[in-house]
């Protein structure tokens, strides 16, 4: 789902410029199940123009007027990610620091297409981003686990029970992210869905034509009947009446609460969809903030690949295969020898080390230094290699630590259906009475 509704084509050892096609060039395509920056003449892989992207989406971009407004409402500095633009768009936040100005009622909303035994770096960054969402604006988390989808979708998935075990592995790894349990739901689709949840999902599943299904993700009549269909699963968390254990059963009072999806752009579709209707059903449209993908180890151009185990670091990958793996693998903007390198600098834009290191160093002056001399030459791949296994190998010890301490019991706990306890803002502006 909010991390990873599809997967790209497999690859092997190969680099995905030597597996794109020579023959023409091809544009980018960013779906919520194939993600590509597209193929220039010479057959070479582009990365992801998402500039352009927010314009065919008709997202708005994060301005520093708004990351400035963020910090006046919430008191917090933005996240590294916001800070870097790897959170770059949005729909309707604005509205939500609205909300949380005022002191009222809003939640989150993410999830994940459990479709591997681990989730890998990538997988990370929303639920990272979502998880200090939640410590900022400390509001209710809903954590949407489409097994479901998975089942329907992927062709490796044979059986309902190989999408659920996938479920009950990555869980663990969700919640090793740090969630907060009195505020956190984490529930799987072939587990929760009935009741006020299934009326949602057929309230929204009346609305969506065939063809606007077709439209928006490129569907024919080779897709399952269940792929149509899973548009309006998704919308459903969408809405606070899905959830009565949380919010209540007053419905008019909490049709009147809305959600906000912190997301990768390509599961944008889902929502559009989703916002389409739901004033229609007496609903708020949810609010989302969209992030750019963690390039594949190759480089720019795709997503790391839950199916492809050289394109990615798992986070339960040791810290020898993380070294060999950014070592054989990972895209280097460097020059061809260490005198010309020193000549001319580094591409840090193309060096993937360097684009992990803009993704989980958190010292925004030390990325500057580095970024500064590997332009100049006067650091070489190799160092900039070690500087971003370093840092991945402490970011994923990190996590392995969290995760040893997830029992079964802590996973019942967060996807048990039980009253959340938040606070939201603690000191809201009050409107003036005339």
């Amino acid at each position: 789902m909010a991390n990873e509704a599809g997967q790209p084509p497999a690859l092997d050892n190969l680099s995905l410029a030597d597996k794109a096609p020579s023959s023409k060039a091809t544009a980018q395509v960013i779906t919520p199940f194939d993600v590509s920056g597209g193929v220039d003449e010479s057959g070479k892989l582009l990365p992801v123009d998402y500039e352009k992207l927010t314009r065919e989406f008709g997202a708005t971009p994060i301005t520093p007027d708004l990351l400035e407004r963020f910090e006046r409402v919430t008191g917090h500095r933005p996240h590294r990610f916001m800070r870097r633009g790897i959170v770059f768009s949005h729909r309707d936040l604005t509205k939500i620091l609205d909300l949380h100005e005022k002191g009222k009622e809003f939640y989150l909303y993410t999830g994940r297409g459990p479709s591997s035994d681990s989730m890998h770096v990538g997988h990370t960054v929303p639920f990272e981003f979502t998880k200090w969402l939640q410590d900022v604006f400390d509001v209710p988390l809903v954590i949407m686990l489409t097994d479901d989808e998975k089942y329907m979708h992927s062709q490796k998935i044979k059986d309902v029970e190989d999408a659920k075990n996938f479920a009950k592995s990555n869980v663990k790894d969700i919640i090793a992210v740090g969630f907060d349990m009195k505020k956190t739901f984490i529930f799987s689709d072939f587990e929760f869905v009935g009741g006020a949840f299934y009326e949602n999902i057929c309230r929204m599943a009346k609305r969506i034509t065939i063809n606007q299904v077709r439209g928006t993700f490129g569907f024919n009549d080779s897709n399952n009947i269940g792929e149509f269909h899973f548009c309006a699963t998704q919308s459903a968390t969408a809405f606070a009446t899905s959830f009565p254990h949380i919010f209540g059963t007053d419905k008019k009072k909490v049709s009147s609460i809305p959600c906000l999806i912190p997301c990768a752009i390509d599961q944008d579709p889902y929502f559009r969809q989703c916002r389409e209707h739901a004033e229609k059903m007496k609903y708020k449209k949810p609010s989302l903030i969209h992030s750019i993908f963690l390039p594949a180890l190759q480089g720019p151009g795709s997503k790391m690949s839950a199916s492809v185990d050289s394109s990615a670091i798992f986070m339960s990958d040791t810290p020898k295969q993380i070294k060999t793996k950014i070592n054989k693998f990972a895209f280097s903007g460097g020059k061809e020898t260490a005198e010309e390198h020193r000549e001319l600098g580094g591409d840090t834009k193309a060096d993937v080390p360097f684009q992990y290191l803009t993704f989980f160093l958190e010292d925004d002056e030390e990325l500057e230094r580095i970024r500064v001399a590997y332009e100049k030459g006067e650091m070489l791949t190799g160092e900039m290699k070690q500087r971003c296994i370093a840092e991945l190998q402490e970011y994923v010890k990190g996590f392995q630590e969290r995760h040893a301490q997830v029992t079964p019991e802590v996973v019942a706990k967060f996807m048990s259906q039980r009253p959340l306890e938040w606070n939201g803002n603690p000191n809201p502006v009050v409107a003036e009475k005339k």
